[in-house]
């Protein structure tokens, strides 16, 4: 054979290798075929063809593949592009019923490890506090400011009648005005991590009054750390005052850099749960702190907020709420520390702090219900809660809502003592019910209920009131069982056991009968009956004609000797008390009895107060009819002016006095009036 030729074998081995790889079986027969009849140079032939082949088939294979590739890459640009429009239509502020598509930052706080060496800092701005301390005028320091003009009196009273506070006290103070810093004084000490989230600030508003507003604004701005302060957002619900928008948007531009304060403007009126949503999806900051639109944060207020957060994404934090007193602006402290919780029909009340709860007044305690309008939380725990229930309307039942889902879907709720923000509570509500005919607050209650109170306990709810829940829908709620489903959420029974684990001892779930309640009728002038005038907290009592129905009168005859032997405003929070200076008043209730300790003697119809040794009964001045009229005074079994008479008496309870009822810890209390009632 020719040298430049391969043996025959070594040919039909090359041969055979080739019709492996490429598995044709065709291929395979012709080639031995024509090895056992031809030459090699005929072979040679043969595995030409077979390179050529070969070379056609990877060709194809590559254009197949470049192919491919194209029509994969087509299909994942169209899919991202449909899912950014999904994600914007969806997310978009306006879209509130539609579910909002939370895609967390890459520059997210909660993305990355911080605070490794837990370096901690002191955050005051000291210049800025100098700078406030030499500050005078109006309202300076939380004073109270009430200087008006007779020329002045209609207006004042008019802004009090569209706000529900006196707005040309407001506007004669200024926006950027100093407050007393009524912090525990071991807050001066407290130091907070240095890194720590980006905020943004969610103001919802619906006719504030301009002053009011901006001073919220700039009370945020002024007290805030300038690297954690990400934005502000406005979110106008449909306001009808022509001011709270040209003139807005005006100042807003004028006074703070762009993008700094935003303004969002919904196009119908939405109620403050939606607005807070809108906020809410237009807001970038790692965390959302909600605030309402008359309020005035307090110093160094943020960074004790955010710590907690910082340290784990799933706490949601709540300031301390001081008073400004809607009639003088002054700003005063409200109270050092209770838990929020509730009664069953879904009042918000509040518990004394557990003993152990605080080692340290600046300690942050844990609080089983938020009070709804003031409170911190990361954007992604937020959401990763499904944000606020949407099918929830106008207002009501939100805080118990989140709450809720807080505590039973894997998260904590603190107040934080450090952190104070003074609120206005309006003397009157100005503004009328959008949803006349619809009673959104049973709606938005039995939805609450039906989803996170479930079959064992949304029956305590609906029993207090069968008839207006029975009247009412819940709606679909799939979706917010599908949240509780995903996040594998505990039972209700958790958070009664848990979380406010004392909860049913003083609201418990089969109100006791009361001792007595109704009116509190006068029977020197039987015409004549105890009222509120409408207020609540910290407010004297008076006197005004009766109500026709004497069981069950208007709101501000309406009171409850409870089973806890105190009186109380029936459907608020609030009982008779005694202020510092000895008057009577209306004050939180406590439970505790002390000041809030009260007794019906059936015999000389006298309401003893604070224990037979302290020798006072409620009397009144018949002379008087307003605020001040009915007052402490020493007991006088035969002062016509102490006697007086409840709408319905429980006569079995309050002759079983001290065996009916809470607990009298008072030992000589108990002692004295058992043989009373022997």
């Amino acid at each position: 054979m020719n040298g430049n030729f391969k043996t025959f074998k070594e040919l039909k081995s090359e041969l055979i290798i080739k019709y492996q790889k490429f598995q044709n079986f065709t291929l395979q027969k012709k080639i031995e075929e024509e090895t056992s009849q031809t030459q090699g140079s005929e072979i040679k032939e043969i595995l030409d063809i077979v390179d050529e082949e070969e070379e056609k088939i990877q060709k194809d294979s590559r254009r197949g593949i470049i192919e491919a590739l194209l029509v994969l890459f087509t299909f994942i640009t169209l899919t991202l592009f449909v899912m950014v429009k999904v994600i914007e239509i969806n997310n978009n502020p306006l879209q509130i019923r539609q579910n909002f598509i939370y895609i967390e930052p890459l520059s997210s706080f909660f993305r990355h490890t911080h605070n490794k060496e837990n370096i901690k800092i002191d955050w005051h701005d000291y210049k800025f506090i100098d700078e406030e301390s030499t500050r005078e005028g109006p309202g300076e320091h939380g004073s109270a400011y009430n200087q008006i003009s007779v020329e002045e009196e209609n207006l004042n009273q008019r802004l009090f009648d569209e706000n529900g506070y006196y707005g040309l006290i407001s506007d004669k103070i200024s926006i950027n005005r100093s407050v007393a810093d009524l912090r525990h004084t071991d807050c001066w000490k407290m130091r907070y991590l240095k890194e720590l989230p980006t905020v943004s600030v969610i103001i919802p508003f619906y006719n504030e009054h301009l002053s009011t507003l901006l001073r919220t604004v700039h009370s945020v701005i002024n007290r805030s750390p300038s690297n954690l302060l990400k934005e502000v957002i406005l979110i106008n619900d449909r306001s009808t005052k022509e001011f709270l928008y040209d003139e807005l948007r005006t100042y807003i531009a004028d006074t703070f850099k762009p993008n700094f304060v935003k303004l969002l403007e919904l196009p119908v009126r939405s109620g403050l749960i939606w607005a807070r949503l809108a906020g809410a999806r237009l807001a970038s900051g790692d965390v959302l702190i909600f605030l309402d639109s008359h309020t005035e944060a307090n110093t160094n207020w943020m960074p004790p907020l955010l710590e907690p957060i910082a340290k784990n994404y799933r706490i949601c934090t709540c300031p301390f709420i001081d008073v400004i007193e809607f009639t003088n602006f002054e700003y005063v402290i409200q109270d050092e520390g209770s838990r929020g919780v509730f009664d069953w029909q879904f009042n918000y009340r509040k518990l004394e702090l557990k003993p152990g709860f605080q080692k340290r007044p600046t300690d942050p305690f844990p609080s089983p219900i938020m009070a709804g309008g003031l409170f911190a939380i990361s954007a992604k725990f937020f959401w990763e809660l499904g944000g606020y229930d949407p099918g929830l309307d106008v207002w009501g039942g939100e805080q118990y809502e989140l709450s809720f889902k807080i505590w039973l879907c894997g998260g904590e709720m603190y107040d934080i003592p450090c952190s104070r923000v003074g609120h206005i509570y309006r003397g009157s509500m100005p503004f009328e019910d959008d949803r006349k005919g619809i009673d959104f607050l049973a709606i938005n209650y039995k939805r609450v209920a039906e989803v996170w109170l479930g079959d064992e306990y949304k029956n305590y709810l609906y029993m207090r009131d069968p008839e207006r829940y029975g009247r009412v829908d819940a709606g679909d709620i799939s979706y917010q069982l599908a949240i509780k489903k995903k996040l594998q959420c505990k039972p209700f029974s958790y958070f009664l056991n848990e979380v406010a684990s004392d909860m049913l001892e003083y609201y418990p779930l089969i109100d006791p009968p009361p001792f007595a309640y109704g009116v509190i009728q006068s029977m020197l002038n039987p015409m004549i009956c105890i009222d509120t005038y409408g207020k609540d907290e910290k407010s004297e009592l008076g006197l005004y004609g009766c109500a026709r129905d004497l069981q069950n009168p208007q709101k501000t005859q309406f009171f409850t000797l409870r089973h806890f032997r105190d009186i109380e405003l029936k459907g608020t929070m609030f009982c008779f008390d005694q202020n510092e200076f000895g008057q009577l008043v209306t004050g939180i209730c406590h439970h505790a009895q002390g000041n809030q300790y009260f007794r019906y003697d059936l015999r000389t119809q006298q309401i003893y107060h604070a224990g037979e040794a302290r020798n006072e009964c409620i009397d009144m001045d018949p002379s008087k009819s307003d605020e001040g009229a009915v007052f402490f005074a020493p007991c006088d079994s035969e002062s016509l002016t102490q006697k007086w008479k409840f709408g319905f008496i429980n006569e079995t309870a309050l002759n079983n006095w001290t065996k009916y009822g809470a607990e009298i810890p008072n030992f000589d209390e108990l002692k004295r009036l058992e043989g009373i009632y022997h």
